[in-house]
């Protein structure tokens, strides 16, 4: 005979949860996931869950995109993706070694720097970095990639470095991908999961971006 699920005490414990470390409930696995339950990213019915939650992706209803006044067009995104491809690393990386980083700070990092972007769109340097120590420290990640990428191409010759006004678009991709990624879940990890698996998908065996444009239609275009 199967215990009683050792959340509701009611039920029959059916399921295997890892955040648990025993079984519980179908019903508390559905309700409490990534709510009261700390959800490992490999848990098979998480999985399942994002991969059904992917079918309905879309902003909440009566809601738009961040900055809907500006236009990022599929071809932009394309031409971009090497930068675009390196922001997601450098979240991704800073993720997979901070294991207590949730969607809602990682966005939160990735809103203050496209907010301190924005305003040197009218030539005003404003920044205004996140307060928690955690998200503060991405956002940091974040200032240094443009710097650092931009001395890359200028090893290679570029003609044309990486713009201010192109960094802004790329931030504000990213909030979008997240807007659309996000479940609202306290302790969830969909974005910052689903940015790994990006950034994973288009690194070779030795590591390295593999910025063909085969890579690109990949990540979602919002």
């Amino acid at each position: 005979m199967k215990s009683l699920c050792p959340i509701c005490n009611r039920r029959r414990a059916e399921r295997f949860c890892p955040a648990k470390g025993e079984s519980i409930c179908a019903v508390c696995c559905g309700t409490q996931r990534e709510i009261t339950l700390d959800c490992p990213s490999d848990c098979s019915w998480l999985l399942a869950a994002r991969r059904h939650e992917a079918h309905h992706r879309d902003w909440p209803r009566g809601t738009k995109p961040s900055y809907p006044d500006v236009d990022i067009p599929r071809d932009f995104v394309h031409e971009n993706y090497e930068a675009l491809s390196g922001l997601m690393a450098t979240v991704g990386e800073f993720s997979a070694r901070n294991r207590s980083l949730r969607d809602s700070s990682g966005l939160d990092a990735i809103r203050s720097l496209t907010e301190t972007y924005r305003t040197l769109q009218s030539g005003i340097y404003y920044e205004r970095p996140p307060d928690a120590a955690l998200t503060r420290a991405l956002y940091d990640a974040l200032v240094n990639f443009p710097r650092d990428f931009r001395e890359q191409q200028a090893g290679h010759g570029a003609i044309h470095p990486l713009k201010d006004s192109q960094i802004f678009r790329l931030l504000v991709f990213l909030l979008r991908v997240g807007e659309i990624t996000v479940n609202g879940r306290p302790l969830s990890r969909a974005f910052l999961d689903y940015i790994r698996e990006e950034v994973l998908a288009v690194r070779g065996a030795a590591g390295t971006p593999q910025t063909t444009p085969d890579a690109a239609p990949r990540i979602i275009i919002p």
